[in-house]
C-alpha cells in the first residue's frame, strides 16, 4: 500500500485532496500542523487537540535534544507515549535554529556547533545525528537538516548554503538506511528568493528519493509577494505523487493560495502566537467563501468594546471558547492575565485554523476551489 495518495485533482487550480497514510494514522489533505514545540501544543491539552479535530502536530528536534534530552525520550519509548499523542507527529530537523541563533552557532560543512543560550550547554549536531535524534523521538515525518539563508543574503551565500544543504539531505538519507528507519523523511527546497536557486536546490533534491518535498525559507522576513514568487518556481520541479510542505506559513488567505499553488502541507505559530496576544481569527459569515478575499477578520479581544459585549466571539463557532463564555468573559480574562484567558483564546484560533483547511477540503470536493 502507498503512503500517499492523491483522491481529487481541482479542475480550477492544483489544489488537490490527499491521504497521507503514516505509523500512527491517515491524515486527510490539504492540512494545518499546530505546532508542539516542546512536545506541548501552547496552553492547550492533548484531549483538547484531539477533539479541536487535529490530525498531527509539529514538534521540534533542537528544543527536544535540549529539554527533556534524548535519554528520557529513550525511556519514554518516543514523544508519542512521553505526550500521550495518539496521532502522527511531524519533526523539523533543528534547520531553523541554525538560522535562528546567531551568534551562538557556527556552521560547518560536517555539521553545527551551537550552544544553548540559557547555559552555555555546547552541542554538535550534524545531519547524521538530526536524523537519529527524530529517530529516538519517533517521529512519522522526519525533515532533514538544512540551512535557511536570512533575508536579504548574497546570491553567493545562498548558493553557498544551497550546496551545503544538498550535501546534508544526501546523508540524512544514508543514515535513515543505516538506521532501517521505516518512517518518512522530507526534502527541503532552499535557494533564498533566486530563481536559479531555487530551480536548482528541486532538482538537486528530487533526484534523491525522499518521502516528501518540503519548501523552506519563505517565512524569514521576505516580502510576502516573494513568497508567492518562490511557489509558483518551485512547485512545477515538485514530483506530483509525493507530499509537498509548505514551512512556517501563514496567514488565512495564504494557506488558501498556497493550496490553489499545489501545496498539502503547513504549519505556523500565528494561531498560538496571534492568541496570547488577544489577537484572534473569525469567519464573516455562517458559510464562508474561502475565494473571496473578506471570508476572515481579526478582532483584538482587548479593545473596550468587547468589555460588555456578552455574545460569543463568534457566533457561528462550535468551538469550546465561544459556546460556553462571552466576549465580554474572555475580554476581562486577558486584562486581568488570567492564564484560562490564554487557553481559551488558544482553542478559538487553533479550531479556526483547522476549520479553515476543512473548507479548504470541502471546497476542493465540490469544484470550488
Amino acid at each position: 500500500m502507498t503512503y500517499f495518495k492523491i483522491v481529487k485533482k481541482s479542475k480550477k487550480s492544483k489544489a488537490r485532496l490527499t491521504k497521507l497514510t503514516t505509523k500512527h494514522g491517515e491524515i486527510a489533505g490539504p492540512f494545518f500542523m499546530p505546532i508542539a514545540t516542546r512536545g506541548a501544543v501552547k496552553n492547550v491539552s492533548v484531549d483538547e487537540m484531539m477533539e479541536l479535530g487535529a490530525q498531527i502536530l509539529l514538534s521540534n528536534t533542537y528544543h527536544l535534544l535540549l529539554e527533556p534530552g534524548m535519554a528520557v525520550m529513550k525511556k519514554a519509548s518516543g514523544l508519542h507515549q512521553f505526550m500521550n499523542w495518539p496521532g502522527p507527529i511531524l519533526t523539523d530537523s533543528g534547520g531553523y535554529q541554525v538560522f535562528s541563533l546567531g551568534k551562538h552557532r557556527k556552521i560547518t560543512e560536517h555539521g553545527v556547533y551551537f550552544a544553548d543560550p540559557k547555559n552555555g550547554n555546547k552541542y554538535f549536531l550534524t545531519p547524521e545525528r538530526a536524523v537519529q535524534i527524530q529517530s529516538i523521538i519517533g517521529a512519522d515525518i522526519m525533515m532533514v537538516l538544512d540551512e535557511c539563508p536570512p533575508y536579504p543574503c548574497s546570491k553567493k551565500y545562498a548558493k553557498e548554503s544551497l550546496e551545503l544543504t544538498t550535501g546534508w539531505a544526501k546523508r540524512c538519507l544514508a543514515e535513515k538506511k543505516k538506521l532501517k528507519n521505516k518512517n518518512l523523511l522530507f526534502g527541503i527546497v532552499q535557494g533564498s528568493t533566486f530563481k536559479d536557486l531555487r530551480t536548482e536546490s528541486a532538482r538537486q533534491l528530487t533526484a534523491m528519493n525522499f518521502d516528501g518535498f518540503a519548501i523552506g525559507g519563505v517565512a524569514v522576513g521576505e516580502p510576502r509577494q516573494k513568497m508567492a514568487q518562490v511557489l509558483k518556481w518551485v512547485e512545477p520541479l515538485l514530483p506530483p505523487d509525493k507530499p509537498r510542505y509548505l514551512m512556517g506559513l501563514g496567514r488565512p488567505e495564504e494557506l488558501v493560495m498556497a493550496v490553489k499553488n499545489g501545496m498539502d502541507m503547513f504549519d505556523c505559530v500565528i494561531p498560538t502566537r496571534e492568541a496570547r496576544h488577544g489577537r484572534l481569527y473569525v469567519f464573516n459569515f455562517a458559510k464562508p467563501n474561502i475565494n473571496s478575499k473578506s471570508f476572515y477578520k481579526t478582532i483584538a479581544i482587548t479593545n473596550a468594546k468587547y468589555k460588555k459585549d456578552l455574545k460569543p466571539i463568534d457566533k457561528h463557532c462550535r468551538c469550546y471558547t465561544c459556546k460556553n463564555y462571552s466576549a465580554a468573559y474572555i475580554y476581562h480574562l486577558q486584562k486581568t492575565q488570567e492564564h484560562l484567558g490564554l487557553r481559551l483564546t488558544t482553542i478559538h484560533n487553533l479550531n479556526f485554523y483547522l476549520e479553515l483547511m476543512k473548507l479548504i477540503r470541502v471546497a476542493i470536493r465540490q469544484g470550488k476551489l
